[in-house]
């Protein structure tokens, strides 16, 4: 009885995907709950999660983290978050908060003015070094207050 209560608590930890197979994660501060949100991405976006926090860390060292709203969220102490991303059908978004000040701005508009997109869909190459240009110029902008 006791090892069947401890097996379904362990098969309850494990996130539900929500519509597109965005992972549903708890609200949380800091590395753990980013790479929770990552480890439970489903496929190939399991990939991009890791390669997308990976390229992130290497280009803001000093990057703070958390999950809000089922996304993971970057931000730089004092200056607000820049960067977040979530899974959907076909791709993975990646949100530049204050992206169209970057130059070149991201490809995809957002409703929003100030927002921008970046879309990886499976078989895309990841151009490292104009997404690393992207997540510099966007820590060093002034972020959002989000939460």
């Amino acid at each position: 009885m006791l090892g069947q209560m401890a097996a379904k608590k362990k098969t309850a930890a494990k996130p539900k995907l929500l519509s597109g197979g965005n992972p549903q994660i708890p609200k949380a501060d800091g590395d753990a709950p980013v790479q929770a949100y990552i480890a439970a991405m489903p496929g190939w976006k399991r990939d991009v999660g890791r390669h997308l926090d990976a390229l992130i860390v290497r280009t803001v060292p000093n990057v703070r983290k958390a999950v809000r709203w089922n996304t993971p969220f970057y931000g730089v102490e004092g200056r607000g978050w820049f960067l977040g991303f979530h899974c959907f059908t076909k791709y993975v978004k990646v949100t530049f908060l204050n992206g169209a000040s970057l130059r070149p701005a991201p490809p995809v508009a957002s409703k929003h003015e100030d927002v921008r997109y970046f879309h990886v869909h499976e078989d895309d190459p990841i151009d490292d070094e104009a997404l690393a240009s992207w997540i510099r110029q966007a820590s060093e902008l002034p972020g959002e207050e989000l939460f």
